[in-house]
């Protein structure tokens, strides 16, 4: 009977010993002591056994033979199979934190949405409502106004255009210096549906609601001149909202907007202002390819647009 045992050894021993000390041994059954610090250099003690009556133990080598002689003394282990379960497990880690990242963003941009949907409803309807009754007021008494009309009109036009170059301005000399704090959750990856920066939509319509409200409480000129401003700077930061927030940076859908021609510039446009490859330009939105093009930035300007006219694409094929 032969037993295998590891022992933490550096020397071989393979002996035999016979079952009856007293019987004489004969050299037809050799038996060998095998010791020594390496398999070159060991020395042997010739024994001798009575032949069918020896018991021998062996002793495996610890050390420099260890990988030789393991399999004789321990289960082999599959390297190529365990790699193969921690690929797995590392595979479906990355698609469950891809999931989850999935529904977060859905979940982010349909609470955003929501938001802009009520905002705009409530915003145009009341803008609306406004201007009607306004102007039904100011023809109860049979004579049209046409002065207050046209300066009515007029302003709201003026207002809407003069308010991209107001934003380039604050953007430049405000939002990127003093206001760089709250501007800054602008130019970070959102967590959340709302970042520090939408406190200036809610800063600039203070001063609409508060013209259209006079202009809407009051008659004459003047009142129709700032009626006029109010509604001019709420159908800008309407558009804003739809063509920066939506368009842009794709905080919700926006349908066929996406498809003109003109607002693919502005995106593109807006997106190097992310990338800061022109000090900052454009600064504006609606006139962003035109500050790009003073600067000799319309070479950018295409590769841009080309590049997110591939993306929109790979995302049309993909959901279809």
């Amino acid at each position: 009977m032969a037993a295998g045992i590891s022992a933490a050894a550096t020397s071989l021993i393979s002996c035999c010993f016979p079952r009856e000390p007293s019987l004489p041994l004969k050299a037809a059954g050799d038996c060998f002591l095998l010791f020594g610090s390496s398999p070159g250099r060991a020395s042997a003690l010739r024994l001798w056994r009575r032949r069918a009556t020896a018991v021998c133990f062996v002793l495996k080598e610890v050390g420099k033979d260890a990988e030789k002689n393991s399999r004789y003394t321990s289960t082999e282990v599959d390297p190529q199979g365990e790699e193969t379960e921690r690929s797995d497990a590392l595979r479906a880690s990355s698609e469950r934190r891809t999931a989850e990242r999935t529904a977060r963003k859905r979940s982010e941009r349909r609470a955003y949405l929501i938001a802009a949907v009520l905002s705009s409803l409530g915003i145009t309807s009341t803008a609306v409502a406004a201007v009607y009754y306004r102007f039904s007021w100011q023809m109860e008494g049979g004579e049209v106004p046409v002065t207050e009309m046209f300066g009515t009109f007029a302003l709201s036009v003026g207002a809407a255009v003069g308010m991209e170059f107001w934003a380039r301005w604050a953007h430049r000399a405000l939002w990127h210096a003093s206001l760089w704090n709250m501007h800054e959750s602008h130019h970070r990856p959102r967590d959340g549906p709302f970042e520090l920066n939408d406190v200036f939509a809610i800063i600039n319509a203070v001063p609409a609601i508060s013209l259209m409200a006079y202009g809407f409480l009051n008659r004459g000129l003047l009142p129709g001149l700032c009626f006029g401003a109010g509604l001019g700077i709420t159908l800008f930061g309407m558009a804003y909202m739809f063509v920066h927030d939506g368009l842009v940076h794709r905080r919700f859908p926006v349908g066929p907007i996406a498809n003109v021609p003109y607002f693919r510039r502005v995106a593109a446009a807006h997106k190097i202002h992310h990338m800061d490859k022109f000090d900052g330009v454009p600064y504006g939105l609606f006139l962003g390819p035109k500050e790009l093009e003073e600067v000799g930035g319309l070479e950018e300007l295409e590769k841009e647009i080309s590049r997110r006219a591939k993306l929109s694409d790979n995302s049309t094929n993909l959901s279809s």
